[in-house]
């Protein structure tokens, strides 16, 4: 009896971006606000750097709290549901952020509402992400989690790099209700569309690992994975702020240049943790990351932060996939959604901590600072996956 043939790479990526639309729609979501919300706080709304910072960190620090959840519900429900409902809170919070607009006047119930907008936008983030990413898992077998995981990756930093530049560009003609609008809209067509999808059902036995287990299993990559993510979480939260403290234009196209970045690396060097192993992918990843935040710390021109912010996002770029593949490989095929959520939820803990913590860190010794703490702190990421890789290869000799 003849064997079904494979599919090819090309059939391969069309089914996973079928489903990481839903990536891109939410990541778009996550984006469109980043370059914007922190002078609405600042400046229009009367709150401090740290409030702001704190504003935008609520988005994460939802998103942390949700992560595991969403990957037991896509476990137990199929990643379709929880893609759509997703989708919904997205939405929602696109339609809180109009509301908080309308309400400048009364700075408390706006600061307020976008709280409750950043909440939702949070949790939708890790239904969406989580639930697209296990979709296409489904979808292609894991053998290719690799793939999956790099063209979500892909998504993810797309919809950034397009969002951030979009979302200045909608506040300057249309204001907050520009970019939230564009939420709103998202969220809806996101739902209709994953409801109309067909559904895909793994039909698995075996019974699940505890929440424990899976998180002793994973926590050493997800450790390595949250001190690899400050490097974005102090670019994409004070970018504009650092800029405009040195008088300099152009920060939303910075962060766009760290998109591209990592979006390239991506695309020319996905296929090195198949051929080298996710552990050494990562810790030249992390070293690059280093240099490149080190960069911006010592930056006295635009041209030299644009080189560090490109520098630091195709580091940072495989810094997920590598490390993911390695998490998640470490359980079995009826966990891999908890454990991808656990994975995923420490670098929601990583950047929900930047907001605040760098903000205090700027109040004391500088905007600046912040760069030079970060690239230390993914410094010691990349010596705790140089461990982790040792004891790999020991292992493996033995």
């Amino acid at each position: 009896m003849p064997q079904p043939s494979q599919p090819t790479r090309r059939q391969l990526n069309k089914r996973i971006l079928s489903v990481m639309i839903f990536t891109f729609f939410c990541y778009l979501s996550v984006g469109l606000p980043l370059a914007v919300l922190p002078g609405f706080v600042h400046h229009q709304l009367g709150y401090s750097a740290f409030i702001a910072g704190l504003i935008i960190s609520l988005q994460y620090f939802s998103t942390l709290i949700s992560r595991p959840q969403s990957g037991r519900l896509a476990d137990l429900f199929g990643p379709k549901r929880v893609v759509m409902l997703g989708m919904v809170l997205c939405g929602l919070s696109g339609g809180m952020t109009i509301i908080a607009a309308f309400s400048v006047s009364y700075p408390l119930l706006s600061l307020g509402l976008l709280a409750a907008g950043r909440i939702c936008l949070g949790v939708g983030e890790s239904f969406s992400s989580t639930g697209a990413t296990l979709w296409g898992m489904n979808l292609v077998g894991s053998a290719h989690t690799a793939r999956v995981i790099s063209w979500n990756g892909v998504a993810t930093y797309f919809a950034m790099a397009v969002g951030a530049p979009l979302g200045v560009v909608l506040n300057q003609w249309f204001g907050i209700c520009g970019f939230a609008g564009v939420i709103a809209i998202m969220g809806l067509v996101g739902f209709i569309v994953a409801r109309r999808k067909a559904t895909i059902t793994i039909s698995l036995t075996a019974p699940r690992l505890p929440f424990t287990q899976v998180l002793g299993l994973v926590s050493p990559y997800g450790l390595g994975l949250a001190l690899g993510t400050l490097g974005f979480g102090v670019i994409a939260t004070f970018i504009t702020l650092y800029f405009s403290s040195r008088g300099w234009q152009g920060a939303a196209i910075t962060l766009s240049l760290y998109s591209l970045g990592f979006v390239l690396s991506r695309f020319l060097f996905s296929n090195l943790i198949t051929r080298f192993g996710g552990l050494a992918v990562s810790l030249g990843c992390l070293l690059t990351e280093a240099i490149g935040l080190f960069l911006l710390w010592h930056a006295q021109t635009v041209l030299w932060a644009d080189i560090g912010a490109l520098l630091t996002g195709a580091g940072f770029s495989l810094v997920f996939p590598a490390l993911g593949v390695e998490a998640v490989r470490r359980v079995s095929e009826q966990s891999k959604g908890s454990a991808l959520g656990t994975y995923s939820a420490f670098l929601d803990l990583a950047l929900g901590l930047t907001g605040p913590v760098a903000g205090l860190l700027m109040n004391h010794s500088g905007i600046r600072s912040i760069y030079l703490a970060a690239a230390i702190m993914v410094c010691l990421g990349a010596g705790l996956v140089a461990v982790l890789w040792v004891r790999s290869r020991r292992q493996e000799v033995a």
